[in-house]
């Protein structure tokens, strides 16, 4: 393998990282691990339909509701506040009590907050119970990551995260398309009622379909204290938190689009809901497939260098796009092909950073894939207010993406230290 990370790199490299665990998938057969991609994309799915299948209702809800777009822009930083804090809490429970029952309560959970959604009788309220149904989601997202963590590390873990991202990748493909569908034959409130019966559903896949993949033998006994040791080792680990930062960042470039196209695309440039969909599928078919493509990558280039690459083209294509915004050259095509462009730049690096950033704590992957989580939902929370703040429409959604765009360049290269982590990893390995 020329430059790649070869499974079960050891991460203490740098003195930072806990002991190296096997690969408990190493065994697994094609056929196992192909299921557990599928059972795990289906369940991760969950947060990406929260996020984006009520995007198309966006203007009916603040019509509705008598509520401005920045209030009704809240109910989306609420959802990912929610899904960024709740990881915090839950990742650690999940080190202690086992994967398997932490996300069957969250995904009910998720189902009772879809319900209060639907009932909501004002902006305030249903902001209220978009909080908690995002920290409810925040378990499906925490305990895929650590699933994948307790099975596989490095380039095996990297590639497992890719072939994930296709399968819950679907979902924002398919989310705004059904979210449009929907609206047609039912209000808004007709959306959470479809998300409320998704989570009965996934509740059963769960308790059917998902294996423990932590032996009681590996858990954590340590209560509250415990867990503040644990993730002031983390904190301590000067890769593991820039590894997490660029997450968070590039998550952000993604939100900074999510947040702001359906007022964008809709109000802005005219589309409708349909077409809304159509563009919206198309970006996500762009982040999709550098996913897919990543597999084969980091077999041959190590995964920071692939991160570090793909971060310098989002900055390029981020920049065209706020130059092309602001002088209002070529219309909505002007702003959607940088927008595919820079979606497929992030897609090198979506799975990359966690995986690396998760290979380096074994033992604590709970806790390790709640801070990586938190930092992408938190840093992505930011992104929907500052794009209102900064006076919102194209530009203010141009602008957010490429600055984060740009700290999650300099994070990477100043913090993470491609360079310096593949030499050492390299040393380790000689």
């Amino acid at each position: 393998m020329p430059e790649g990370v070869p499974t079960g790199v050891p991460a203490e490299v740098d003195g930072h990282a806990d002991e190296v665990l096997p690969d408990a998938g190493a065994s697994w057969s094609t056929a196992q691990r192909v299921r557990l991609v599928v059972v795990l994309g289906v369940l991760v799915a969950l947060g990406p339909l929260t996020i984006d299948l009520y995007l198309p209702a966006l203007p009916a809800i603040s019509e509705q509701l008598l509520a401005t777009e920045a209030q009704v822009q809240l109910t989306l930083t609420g959802l990912l506040a929610g899904l960024a804090l709740g990881q915090l809490v839950l990742g650690p429970l999940t080190d202690r009590l086992g994967r398997r029952p932490v996300l069957i309560t969250g995904v009910a959970v998720h189902g009772l907050a879809s319900v209060l959604c639907a009932l909501a009788p004002s902006i305030e309220l249903l902001t209220a119970a978009r909080v908690l149904q995002g920290a409810a989601a925040a378990a499906s997202a925490v305990v895929a990551l650590a699933v994948v963590r307790d099975l596989f590390s490095g380039v095996a873990a990297a590639r497992t995260l890719s072939r994930l991202t296709l399968v819950m990748g679907a979902a924002p493909i398919i989310a705004p398309a059904l979210g449009g569908f929907l609206l047609v034959h039912t209000s808004w409130r007709g959306v959470f009622v479809v998300l409320a019966g998704l989570a009965v559903v996934l509740v059963v896949v769960a308790a059917t379909m998902l294996p423990e993949t932590l032996p009681v033998e590996r858990r954590r006994r340590g209560g509250a204290l415990e867990v503040a040791r644990t993730y002031g080792g983390l904190l301590r680990d000067r890769r593991f938190v820039g590894l997490v930062l660029v997450a968070g960042f590039a998550f952000s470039i993604l939100f900074s689009y999510v947040s702001g196209s359906s007022f964008v695309l809709q109000q802005e440039f005219g589309l409708s809901q349909q077409q809304y969909a159509l563009a919206f599928g198309a970006g996500a078919v762009s982040l999709i497939g550098a996913t897919q493509v990543n597999p084969w990558l980091v077999e041959r280039v190590h995964p920071a260098r692939v991160m570090q690459v793909a971060l310098v083209a989002a900055v390029v294509f981020t920049a065209a796009l706020l130059v092309l915004v602001a002088t209002g050259t070529g219309g909505v095509v002007g702003l959607l092909v940088p927008v595919w462009l820079t979606l497929g730049a992030v897609g090198f690096v979506l799975p990359n950073g966690p995986a690396l950033a998760l290979t380096r704590h074994g033992r604590s992957a709970g806790t390790a894939a709640a801070l990586l989580g938190c930092a992408q939902f938190g840093v992505g929370a930011l992104a929907a207010p500052v794009v209102g703040l900064i006076g919102g429409g194209a530009l203010g959604m141009a602008t957010v993406m490429v600055a984060a765009a740009v700290v999650a360049l300099v994070l990477l290269s100043l913090v993470v230290q491609p360079r310096a982590l593949v030499a050492a990893e390299a040393r380790a390995h000689a």
